[in-house]
């Protein structure tokens, strides 16, 4: 078996970039996938969340690309708009030695003509959500004649979220004779009759979940018993020191509930869930990822295809009723080699739920000791929690359709132009049309100043302070 990107026969542009990137290894599921894809086989890949799956489809989809001919050579299907997002930054970041490659995010919740327009214009990989894929399709804006491969990413997920319609329509457009890869961090039975249906004599690759998985990540339960139950979240996260937590809860009542509260009790916290715009989904993940939010609130619809970089810590508020739905929860932290530590708050020590995910994981869920917390009331946990966060977001009216560049903006903000200190400059996301750039608290009036009044590759764009 293959152990290093070396001996996956990847060309040396990917080489070169997984290198740069500081990827020493692949994971189990890369070292199965890729040579398979590169084979041209079909595969159906069942891997945990967090286990590189991206990346195991996204370098052998970017070795076959031809980027001479400006056409759409491959297509992949995502449940969710974050998602979406996140396989294009990793298929761009990726790609970044392929020279003129396009890549086109295409969902709902924002206008259709520009998508139309940018696939008229040409692109070479498509990356988008179930409805707004086959909207394009039926109306004939997209032209899938030429698409060699189609990934259908978080399978089970689609399934879950009622899209399997949508998804079989999708694939009649398409050529017979593509590859189809199909990644799934579960196996449902429905997953299985799909495949059969749009995978011809597909190779299956699954990856178990082991002890070694999860042993990055501190699993612990918080027994609030009679004590208010907002008293034990704001414990927990008091207890960690943690710069980032994310907090899962089940309905989007209790998001708002427990939004609000913290908000009021002068935490630096935001919500999301199903019900926010795109675009307000957008900002609150950009600022949760700058570290300019440290408690993020959230339903499901985060558990998967939200990557935040060093994530310190994840709280159950609700336990899951399904032991995937956990392993996917949890594997936000605990990424890359850093540690994370995972907790579970439940009334008593014999929750029912845990116990079947204790059983599913073959871990352990240790007792988070809070006897400290007895002697502290909600307004003290509070006052103690309500430190602000050590970056501000700003949002640029420019992006990738400007020809913005990272470099573009870190230009503008020091040296002569801006006169910031490189250390004061934060993550920086540059998107489609707009961009978004962590700076340090004590540098934010002059920051947005100097962008409003300055310019970027030679022209103005509009900067605002996100969150004020």
């Amino acid at each position: 078996m293959q152990t290093s990107f070396e001996e996956l026969q990847l060309s040396p542009a990917l080489t070169a970039v997984v290198q740069d990137l500081g990827y020493t290894q692949p994971t189990p599921i890369q070292i199965e996938a890729i040579p398979a894809l590169l084979a041209g086989r079909n595969i159906i890949g069942q891997s945990q969340t967090g286990s590189g799956k991206t990346a195991a489809f996204a370098l052998p989809v970017l070795q076959g690309i031809e980027l001479e001919r400006c056409e759409l050579q491959a297509l992949v299907i995502c449940p969710t708009r974050e998602l979406t997002a996140q396989v294009g930054r990793e298929m761009r970041k990726l790609g970044r030695k392929h020279r003129g490659l396009q890549v086109l995010e295409l969902v709902g919740g924002q206008l259709s003509r520009p998508q139309r327009d940018s696939l008229e214009r040409g692109a070479h990989i498509a990356i988008g959500t179930p409805g707004r894929l086959l909207d394009l399709l039926e109306r004939g804006f997209m032209k899938p004649e030429s698409i060699k491969t189609v990934v259908l990413d978080e399978a089970d997920r689609m399934l879950d979220m009622g899209f399997d319609d949508d998804v079989h329509k999708i694939i009649s457009y398409l050529p017979e004779n593509r590859q189809t890869a199909l990644f799934s961090a579960t196996f449902p039975r429905g997953i299985e009759a799909m495949s059969r249906e749009i995978q011809p004599d597909a190779q299956r690759i699954t990856i178990e979940t082991s002890d070694k998985d999860l042993a990055d990540i501190r699993e612990l339960k918080l027994c609030y018993g009679s004590d208010d139950k907002i008293l034990a979240l704001c414990w927990a996260l008091q207890s960690q020191s943690a710069e980032s937590a994310l907090v899962f809860c089940n309905q989007k009542t209790t998001v708002r509930e427990i939004t609000e509260e913290l908000s009021r009790g002068g935490i630096s916290v935001d919500r999301f869930d199903g019900d926010l715009e795109q675009f307000n989904r957008d900002q609150v993940l950009a600022r949760f990822r700058n570290h300019s939010v440290r408690v993020l609130i959230a339903t499901d619809v985060a558990g998967r295809g939200l990557d935040v970089e060093g994530l310190d810590l994840v709280i159950n508020y609700d336990v899951p009723e399904q032991a995937e739905t956990y392993v996917h929860r949890i594997g936000r932290t605990g990424r890359a080699g850093a540690t994370g530590v995972a907790i579970s708050i439940v009334r008593d020590e014999t929750d029912r739920d845990l116990e079947d995910i204790e059983e599913f994981t073959g871990q352990t869920i240790a007792i988070l000791d809070h006897s400290a917390s007895k002697s502290s009331t909600l307004a003290e946990l509070l006052k103690q929690l309500a430190e602000g966060p050590k970056m501000e977001t700003i949002l640029i009216s420019g992006g990738r359709k400007d020809k913005v560049r990272k470099g573009d903006i870190l230009g503008a903000l020091t040296g002569d132009a801006g006169g910031l200190d490189g250390k004061d400059i934060g993550k920086i996301e540059i998107q489609e049309k707009l961009s978004y750039v962590a700076v340090s608290r004590a540098t934010i009036s002059d920051a947005v100043s100097c962008l409003n009044v300055g310019r970027i590759k030679g022209k103005r764009f509009r900067a605002t302070h996100v969150g004020r």
